[in-house]
């Protein structure tokens, strides 16, 4: 099991933005993911590189229970191993010929990776439904700072025009960059969610406003 992320669950993106039978990439501090959904409904997460010739697998597409690469259409399972490849179709691969997988799940309408084998369960934002995600320049600390509330393991409470919201941090890449996921109320009408995303775009310039200025950081 890869060890260059978190030992904890990590939210990667909203369960919306990952239809059945689609992939998507997600960056982590020093690891390049590819979230991947089969046809089942099932959600996995792999190293965002094919052993092959290193494409990414987030550049590939999925058919059924698999994950195949966009190059040569070498095509992977959830457990990693390789089930095919196309160019040389009576050949069964070797077990050798696999990609690294993380732990991956989904609650309350977030998708989660964790790096260890076994971890806490993920946390729970029942009530809440997420409405959108950015990749700001600031830390979650200077976010927090930004709308006066409390950093609770990644987490921010917030009240926008007295309707319940909450951000989820995460890491995003080697670069500082803040992966931020918005969570609103699940009752909210469609004139509360504009507000909400307009206030989450004034949040974000405020955060790295007050991030040039040295500011919470």
């Amino acid at each position: 099991m890869p060890q260059n992320i978190a030992p904890a669950w990590i939210p990667v993106a909203l369960s919306t933005d990952l239809p059945v039978a689609s992939v998507i990439p997600a960056r982590l501090k020093t690891a390049s993911l590819a979230i991947w959904r089969a046809q089942s409904g099932a959600v996995s997460a792999v190293a965002d590189r094919c052993p092959h010739r290193g494409m990414r697998l987030s550049h590939g597409f999925v058919r059924g229970e698999a994950l195949s690469c966009i190059y040569h259409g070498w095509r992977y399972g959830k457990s990693g191993n390789c089930l095919a490849i196309p160019a040389h179709p009576s050949l069964t691969p070797p077990e050798a010929i696999r990609v690294a997988t993380y732990r991956a799940g989904e609650r309350d309408g977030v998708i989660w990776v964790s790096a260890e084998e076994v971890a806490a369960d993920m946390p729970s934002n029942e009530g809440f439904v997420g409405l959108r995600s950015i990749t700001l320049s600031a830390t979650a600390e200077t976010l927090a700072a930004c709308i006066g509330a409390d950093l609770i393991e990644d987490a921010i409470d917030w009240a926008i025009d007295g309707m319940r919201a909450r951000l989820l941090t995460a890491p995003s890449g080697e670069d500082g960059a803040l992966l931020v996921h918005l969570l609103i109320d699940s009752s909210a009408t469609k004139a509360q969610k504009i507000a909400a995303s307009t206030a989450l775009e004034t949040l974000r310039r405020q955060a790295e406003a007050a991030a040039n200025r040295g500011e919470a950081a």
